[in-house]
């Protein structure tokens, strides 16, 4: 089961795209965890072949999760991260025209109105009548394919992996004798989750079918065969869905020269966008800690011809201008915080770059990434006193509020409200230490602390209740009468074949209507890249070292 605001947010994102009914599903499985048929008939209020109907369409949009289990049968669970990664697709749409072109994005904007779908039927959707457009829709699906931006839909990723996951564990469990050690409890959990890995990595391998085309030759009287080609072909048979861990690593690997530009300049965040894109073929998801090591001559290839480096860097004036690699090399230098070489550097870099070989450290820059979006939200809604506390207590450790006080150079009357505030958000916690056996108050140390895993969780809260609300907000300007009226006269199709038939008032609300759900619109994606931010990249883990 979600919380209320994820319910409500997942709820209104199924209606927005689904209807009425189908977000009455969601919300009772969103609600009341997972149920089988009769359950959802009987709380939904709906004839069982509408229930049926809903669950078709979430199941194929990979929203819902079915299993079957020996106590209650068949059932179905609700998949909150499916549901909230469609306020993305606009993004991904994007991504993929400016990687590949307009023709690769009609086809991840066709698998993302229908699910999952395979080649002919994609190619139906789209109705190439041309053979030049045809053969151009072919060699997009091939590229996204091929660069696995679209995968292999199996009847595992219809299954939830939290059963699968349990299940898994207790056959490694099963395996032990005696009474199993903590040790071995954290191997079987290791073997199961490295089990379910392999069989999803095998199942994502199908899609592809090679054909080596060989033939025989003849070279100084010797035959030997020769490979001409390797021809890949898209089997017809096999689902297709858009994968978006794909699209997630661009969008860390944005934010990430995002960073580095605030940070530092424009030269630098040029060197470390090379730096990721020498490797972005092979970043997969979002989980890796870092990239894979690559050469100065590596990242070199990859920067801009007309691009000055040296605008970056206070260079000596007497002496002549460095080559490209000189350049490079200080400016992987400055970015891995060589001049540091203590915790708190390492904790500040964005590469490592040790002997010859580079690489973007993915784990230290999103922990700082995170740590900024915890501190904004602190600064929002408490002040900038409360972000010093907070800092404080991320830096330090636990410390009672005299401690706090002091170190924070603060009164103690204005540490205290503020340190209450801040528990009641969740945003800090508290540890009490006993000083005797009967745990008496008065004999107690209070100790204050940041539990990053806690707060992270009240930010997703607050995060998806801005969701919320943006969403009820453009929903309600676009119910005003006025405003309703007017967009249903747009709909006409006397006034789409003429718009002057508009009067001017009534192009000034729409006008007017269109800025503010511009305005709504860069709010939802500001807040959704910071649950982005907290959410996809904090699989690494979320306490600090």
């Amino acid at each position: 089961m979600a919380d209320v605001n994820t319910a409500r947010l997942c709820a209104q994102i199924v209606e927005s795209y689904f209807g009425p009914l189908t977000a009455k599903i969601a919300s009772v499985v969103l609600t009341r965890g997972r149920l089988g048929l009769p359950q959802l008939v009987r709380l939904s209020s709906l004839k069982p072949r509408t229930v049926r109907a809903c669950i078709i369409v979430l199941v194929q949009h990979n929203i819902l999760w079915h299993a079957h289990t020996e106590e209650e049968g068949e059932v179905v669970e609700f998949n909150v991260q499916e549901c909230l990664i469609r306020l993305r697709f606009g993004r991904f749409i994007w991504q993929t025209e400016a990687l590949f072109g307009r023709e690769a994005a009609e086809i991840v904007q066709v698998l993302l109105d229908h699910g999952k779908l395979r080649r002919p039927e994609i190619m139906s959707q789209l109705s190439v009548s041309d053979s030049k457009r045809s053969a151009a829709y072919s060699r997009a699906l091939h590229k996204l394919v091929s660069g696995s931006y679209i995968k292999p839909s199996t009847l595992l990723s219809h299954q939830s992996p939290r059963d699968k996951r349990i299940n898994y564990e207790a056959e490694e469990r099963a395996k032990l004798a005696g009474l199993p050690t903590a040790r071995q409890l954290r191997e079987a959990k290791e073997a199961a989750g490295a089990r379910l890995k392999r069989e999803e990595e095998e199942a994502e391998k199908v899609g592809l079918k090679r054909k080596a085309a060989e033939q025989l030759t003849a070279r100084n009287s010797t035959k030997r065969k020769v490979v001409d080609d390797e021809e890949v072909d898209i089997q017809d048979d096999i689902y297709f869905r858009v994968n978006y861990d794909r699209y997630n690593v661009h969008i860390r690997n944005k934010l990430i020269e995002s960073a580095a530009r605030e940070r530092y300049n424009d030269a630098a965040a040029t060197v470390v966008r090379a730096t990721l894109k020498a490797t972005e073929g092979k970043q997969i998801s979002v989980a890796e800690p870092r990239s894979d090591p690559i050469s100065l001559a590596t990242v070199a290839s990859q920067l801009p011809d007309d691009k000055d480096l040296s605008s970056g860097l206070v260079l000596s004036s007497s002496h002549k201008k460095p080559s490209d690699i000189a350049l490079i090399k200080d400016y992987l230098g400055m970015l891995a915080c060589a001049d540091n070489p203590t915790a708190v550097g390492r904790s500040a870099s964005f590469v490592s770059f040790g002997g010859s070989k580079i690489q973007v450290e993915f784990e230290i820059v999103c922990r700082r990434l995170r740590r900024r979006v915890l501190e904004a939200v602190t600064r929002e809604r408490h002040g900038d006193d409360a972000v010093r506390i907070v800092r404080l207590l991320l830096d330090t450790g636990k410390m009672d509020e005299k401690q706090i006080s002091k170190v924070a150079m603060m009164a103690l009357k204005d540490v205290r409200p503020l340190l209450s505030a801040l528990s009641a958000d969740s945003l800090v916690s508290l540890q009490d230490v006993p000083r005797s056996a009967d745990r008496n108050p008065v004999r107690t140390f209070y100790l204050w602390y940041v539990d990053l895993t806690k707060a992270y969780t009240a930010l997703l809260g607050y995060l998806y209740k801005s969701l919320y609300n943006i969403g009820m907000r453009r929903q309600a300007e676009a119910q005003e009468p006025g405003i309703k009226a007017v967009l249903d006269k747009r709909e006409r199709s006397d006034v789409i074949q003429d718009e002057r038939l508009l009067t001017r008032v009534e192009r000034e609300m729409i006008y007017e209507w269109e800025s503010k759900r511009d305005k709504l619109t860069v709010l939802e994606m500001r807040v959704e890249e910071a649950v982005f931010v907290v959410r996809d990249l904090g699989v690494l883990g979320i306490e600090d070292d």
